[in-house]
């Protein structure tokens, strides 16, 4: 993640959460919180304790981070902030927390002219292909919520639709005829069958490798006669260590009620 992504992120990330940017300059940001997001990223509980209990007056802070030591003007102070910091890190867990569902209506341009707004359910997901290495997928998946079409790679294709949280005048949903639970399933078992489809050269090679060291801790404890408990521990640790697993787990998603011709 660059430098100029991690800027733009944040613009987005507060802007989102209805923060005021005072100013964006050359490699920094400074922002003014709001109470919720002082609430989520200050760690002062015992402040605004004190503060509901006495109905004083709220103060949420004001940061600036600095997001290019680089090409910051030298009298900006703030907090420098790159990928692996524990502020970024924080931020992207509160992300995650704040953002995990939305919903969105399509911002479209007909007029005066009644249009109607298609539901898609959208999922984003990591695929994690885990043995004694790591190999992580994310896809993001579309699905329409009246004729069950679903197509890979939403997110990117909503990046050319322009949304709105408050549905356009002029403008009427469609009821789904597919749940959005249901939907869900559909998503799931697609993705599982995907898998099953792929080449799992990576897992077979995996379990090789754990033969080959199973075989050598075996030799090493080939002269102890009776059980030992190091053994069992240390031929549980290369079972965690190379058994292939899959895990697909759910990072975000929301419903977007979109033209016909949207997506």
């Amino acid at each position: 993640m660059q430098q100029l992504e991690i800027h733009n992120f944040l613009i987005r990330y507060f802007l989102a959460n209805e923060c005021e940017i005072t100013e964006n300059g050359p490699g920094y940001l400074t922002v003014q919180l709001t109470i919720e997001l002082d609430k989520e990223l200050m760690n002062r509980p015992f402040y605004w304790h004190y503060l509901e209990k006495t109905g004083g007056i709220p103060n949420p802070m004001k940061l600036t981070f600095i997001t290019n030591p680089q090409i910051v003007p030298e009298h900006i102070k703030g907090e420098t902030v790159h990928f692996g910091s524990p502020r970024l890190h924080q931020i992207f867990q509160s992300t995650k927390k704040l953002a995990s569902y939305i919903r969105l209506y399509e911002n479209h341009l007909n007029g005066q002219q009644q249009t109607p707004l298609m539901p898609w359910l959208c999922m984003n997901v990591k695929i994690s292909y885990q043995c004694d290495r790591k190999r992580d997928i994310y896809k993001s998946i579309g699905l329409q919520l009246i004729n069950g079409q679903m197509i890979e790679d939403f997110h990117e294709r909503l990046q050319n639709v322009q949304l709105t949280p408050k549905i356009p005048d002029y403008s009427f949903t469609l009821s789904p005829l597919v749940k959005p639970k249901s939907g869900m399933s559909r998503i799931e078992n697609y993705l599982k069958a995907v898998i099953n489809e792929d080449d799992h050269t990576w897992a077979e090679e995996a379990r090789k490798r754990w033969e080959q060291d199973l075989r050598l801790l075996d030799h090493f404890y080939e002269d102890v006669e009776e059980e030992n408990e190091n053994y069992e521990t240390e031929k549980k640790a290369l079972q965690d260590q190379y058994e292939p697993k899959i895990n697909i787990s759910f990072i975000n998603g929301g419903l977007f009620y979109l033209t016909d011709n949207a997506v």
